[in-house]
Parts: structure tokens; sequence; C-alpha cells
């Protein structure tokens, strides 16, 4: 990752993938606004179409439905009708069909024969909605009906005509929704449009070998996508009603009509690909513009730094830290920031000078304190137990075995003395250390017979996992600090309630343990009084010691070796439930 090695690189990456995700951002939001704001476009351009369509239509069909009773109404078409008299009542028929524009005009006499049948357009009598719709009408009640055909859909108005309170006959008008229809339809609405009834496609404006696509899409309360062979179209299906402004008439219809308005969504949302060609360009225009000006504000962020960095890598290369930087000469042209910068890193290095300094006087008396007192305290006594033994032997009446005893008693304080005096020097000088392969394994074994001990009772269990690999270490350092630690363990169990001597033998339990694939774990678990709360974090500070007869350096000295080892050490405990000490080693 040497590209993200120097500052100015990760200041220079991160500004330049901040402006581009802000631009991206940016051109991501304008398409998205940009898209929806078309497909609403789109949507409501059908909406409008399909309202426009039923105004036209109903107005149409009302016109005929006014047409259609005025005419029913006028005395010669009455007289006409009561002749029952096909030949008479054509001519005026076909003459009133003329006026009113209809495409379908038929009279009936009482009984719904037919009489007369004019227009452009002729269905079968025989047909069932005819029948029916001819029979309500000649029942006395206005009908609408809708009359499928080939090629397309009458909408019908059906009026009884009277003469007096007699029924005489009945009118009926026609308008069609075929091709012709749908022709003035799409130029009034500037979309597609197909006349759906009964699931079969009975108009449309479009080829009609997409008439099974096209009536799929009846019933559906989204804007669905049909495509054509000239591309997609967005659809919206509007069912068609018709209704009469009698109160008592009657509706006849095999099935419901649908009309489905069509928008080609290819043509509508092309200016579309302008747009985002157009966005392209300026997002790799801003790009460029927001890397150049990354790339500077990274320069002019990291140039001040380059005195101090090489000021820095002297110090790490001497080792003094009170090294200063050189100072920049006071011109219009320095950068500001740069001055400041060198003038509190002086400060700062003056600072450090001068603590170093205090420290350096404060630690010498600090630990000559500290030392002077563990030391005066852990020689008192040895010196007390010789001075002893040296006044008994210069009694008149000594016995050899009396000198014997004084000289073991001063063999063993001497010993005593040197043991202090070698802890001490061991915390206080650096550790030089003998890598080996060692038996992690036997290692334990002989560091917990070393601290076996018979007199309190308190005895070691070993649970050492098998086949556990070599560790390359120092083994007699690492004997040291589990020595320590075990030593430790039966200090605190031995001091734990209720502990019955020679019965609790497994009162402190060594383990070790395979860790992932490099490391050994090393557990020394009590079961004694363990450590206060308050007390754990200081665990391995020299000199701290919660035992009258400690010299607070045990734990602090098996650390400095676990560490050295390249490991780690860890103590974790719960007054009155015991401790426990991990060590981690690499192999």
């Amino acid at each position: 990752m040497r590209l993200f090695s120097s500052l100015t690189n990760r200041i220079f990456v991160a500004t330049a993938a901040l402006a581009v995700l802000a631009i991206a951002v940016a051109v991501y939001r304008i398409n998205v606004a940009v898209t929806a704001q078309a497909e609403n476009e789109l949507r409501r351009g059908l909406v409008e179409a399909a309202t426009l369509l039923e105004e036209h239509r109903t107005t149409l069909f009302d016109h005929f439905s006014r047409e259609a009773r005025l005419v029913a109404d006028l005395s010669n078409m009455k007289a006409a009708i009561a002749t029952g008299d096909p030949p008479t009542v054509l001519p005026i028929a076909t003459d009133y069909q003329r006026q009113i524009g209809s495409d379908l005009f038929v009279v009936t006499d009482p009984h719904g024969r037919v009489l007369a049948e004019t227009g452009r357009i002729r269905v079968a009598p025989t047909e069932a909605v005819v029948v029916e719709t001819l029979a309500n009408a000649t029942a006395g009640r206005e009908v609408v009906a809708l009359w499928p055909y080939e090629g397309g859909v009458l909408q019908i108005v059906a009026v009884p005509s009277y003469s007096g309170p007699e029924l005489i006959g009945t009118v009926t008008v026609g308008s069609s929704l075929d091709e012709a229809a749908l022709a003035r339809f799409k130029a009034l609405t500037n979309s597609e449009i197909a006349f759906v009834l009964g699931g079969q496609v009975r108009a449309s404006t479009l080829d009609p070998t997409f008439n099974d696509r096209l009536a799929s899409l009846v019933g559906r309360a989204d804007f669905p996508n049909v495509e054509l062979d000239d591309g997609v179209y967005a659809a919206l299906s509007r069912p068609l009603t018709l209704t009469s402004s009698e109160p008592d008439s009657a509706r006849v219809a095999a099935s419901p009509i649908t009309a489905l308005i069509l928008r080609s969504r290819t043509e509508r949302l092309r200016f579309l690909r302008i747009v985002h060609r157009e966005l392209a360009v300026t997002a790799v225009l801003a790009v460029l513009a927001a890397t150049l000006l990354s790339y500077g504000i990274a320069r002019s962020i990291t140039r001040p730094l380059g005195a101090i960095t090489a000021t820095m890598r002297d110090m790490a290369s001497t080792g003094d830290l009170t090294r200063r930087m050189p100072e920049t000469s006071n011109t219009s042209w320095d950068d500001e920031d740069a001055r400041l910068l060198a003038a509190t890193f002086n400060a700062m290095t003056d600072s450090i000078a001068r603590f170093q300094r205090e420290a350096s006087q404060k630690e010498r008396l600090s630990s000559l304190g500290r030392l002077s007192t563990v030391v005066a305290h852990e020689i008192r006594n040895p010196l007390m137990i010789i001075k002893a033994a040296l006044r008994s032997l210069k009694s008149p009446e000594v016995t050899p075995d009396d000198v014997k005893a004084a000289v073991s008693d001063i063999d063993e304080e001497v010993a005593r003395l040197n043991r202090i005096v070698s802890e001490v020097l061991d915390f206080a000088r650096p550790i030089k250390f003998d890598l080996t392969t060692v038996d992690i394994n036997a290692l334990c074994a002989d560091a917990a017979h070393a601290t076996a001990s018979d007199d309190d009772g308190i005895r070691i269990q070993l649970d050492l996992e098998e086949r556990l690999p070599a560790v390359t270490t120092d083994g007699e350092r690492l004997r040291i600090a589990l020595v320590n630690i075990l030593s430790n363990a039966q200090h605190a169990a031995g001091g734990a309630a209720g502990l019955e001597p020679g019965k609790d033998a497994e009162f402190v339990r060594l383990r070790t343990r395979r860790q992932g694939a490099d490391r050994i774990a090393i557990e020394v678990r009590d079961h004694g009084t363990g450590i206060a709360p308050d007390d754990l974090p200081r665990v391995f500070d020299p000199y701290f010691t919660t035992r009258r007869t400690g010299t607070g350096l045990g734990l602090a000295i098996s650390r400095n070796i676990v560490e050295g080892l390249g490991g780690v050490i860890t103590v974790s405990s719960q007054k009155g439930r015991g401790t426990e000490v991990r060590i981690e080693l690499p192999l």
C-alpha cells in the first residue's frame, strides 16, 4: 500500500474521492429527478389523454341520445311509424340519419319488427344483445347498449316513440367506436388508442398483430409497459361507461368496454439520453477539475510539513528530542502556517528538553527513594538474623552445634540478601535473552516442582496439553517468570478462608494449551483470596505488593521477561474467588 504511505497522497486521494463522491451523488440525484419528472409527465399525459377521450366520447354519445329523443318525438316520424309500412318509413329514417350523422339508424314497430335500417354500419338483428335492446325499448324504456361488430363497437341508444299514451315503435341511434373514430381520438389526444370488449380488441390504431398483447393490459391499475416493434409503450386502462339522462332507462351490454391509451415511452424519454450525455461530460470535467484542485490542496498542506518531517527524521536517527527546526525568514512570500508550525515545534522541543531534565532528576530521586525503602526493609531482617548469629558465636559457652546452626543461619540469610539484590538488578538492567528450543510442558513441570511446598499443603495440579510443539524462547528466563507467578498463586491460595491443608491439592492449577496456529498459552489459576478491583490495574507496577514480605518486583520482572520474549501476560481476578494469570507466547 505504497500509495497511502505519503501524507500528500492520502490527502490527495481523500479530497479527490470526496469530490468525486459529491459529483457522483449530485449527478445521480439529478438523473433520478429528471427521470422521475419525465415518468410523471408521461403518466400525467396518459391520464389527461384518457380524460379527454372519455369527455369527447361522452359528449358525442349525449348528442346522439338527445337527437334520438328529438327524432322519436317528431310528428312525421310518428306518422310514418304508425303506418307500419317499411317503404314509407325508410326515406324519412334515411333523411334523419344523414342530418344527425349517426353510424346506425333503426326504426321498429311496437312488436320489435324492423321497419327501417340505415347508416354505414349494419348489425345482424338476431344478435342476442340487439334482441335484448329492442325488447327493452318496445317495453317503453329508453335503453343504452353496446353492440359489437366486426371492426368496432356501436354505442346504442334506443328511444320509445309514443302517440299520446300509446307506444307506436322505437327509434335506435348508434355511433361507432371503430378505426375512423379512433383516428379522430388519436389526433385529439396524441396517443395510440384501442377499444377492448369481452377480452377482444375490437378496434385499434396499432397493428392488429399486437391485439393479444393489448388485451392482456385490460384492468391493470398501474401504468404497465408493453414492448412493440417500434419501442416500449406505457399504457393506461380506462373503463368506459354508458349512461342516460332518463331516470328509468335501462342498460344492456354483453360486457364492459375498455379504452387503452398508449404513449411511446421510448419516444417520450428520448431526451433523457441527451441529458445523461451532458451530465456525463459535465461530471468528467468536474472530476478532472476536482482532481487537480485536490492535488493542489494536498501539496499546499504538506509542503509546510517538509521541514518538520526532516527534523523528526533526524530525531529518530539520533535520538535527540531537543533538535530544533530551522526558522524561516519572515517575508511576505513565506507561508504563515509554516512559520507558526516551526515556532510551535521549537517551543515543544524546548519544553521537552526542560521536561527531560526535570523528569530525569525526579525519576532518579523517586527511584532512589523507592529502592532505598525496599532494599532497607528487605535487608533489615537478614542483617538482624546475621547479627544474632554472630552474637551467639561470641558467647564463651558456644558449642559446635551452636556454631553449626549460626553458620547455617548466616548462609541462609546471605542467600536471601543475594536474591534481593539479584531481583533489584534484574529489574533495573536490560535483560539479555538466550534463545533455544524449549519443551514448554517440561519447563512448566520443572517450575511447578521448584515451587512445590509440603508445609502449607498447597500443591500444583498440572494440566498439560499433549503433543504441544517446541517453542523457541529463553527457557531459564521463562522459568523464573513462572516460578514468580506460581509462588504468588500459592501465597494467595494459602490465605484463602476455609482451606484444609493436604485436602485441597488442586487449589493451584498450571495449564498449557495451543492458541491458534502460531501461539501457545500458559495459564496459572488459583482459588485464593483474589485481588481487589482497585489493586488489579497496579499488579505489574514495580514495588507494588500487598504482602508484608514481598518486594513488589516479581510480577514486574515476569512481565519484562514475557514481553521481551514477544509474548503477552494478563491478570484477571475476582475478589474471594481467585486469580488467573495468562501468558501467550509465539512459537
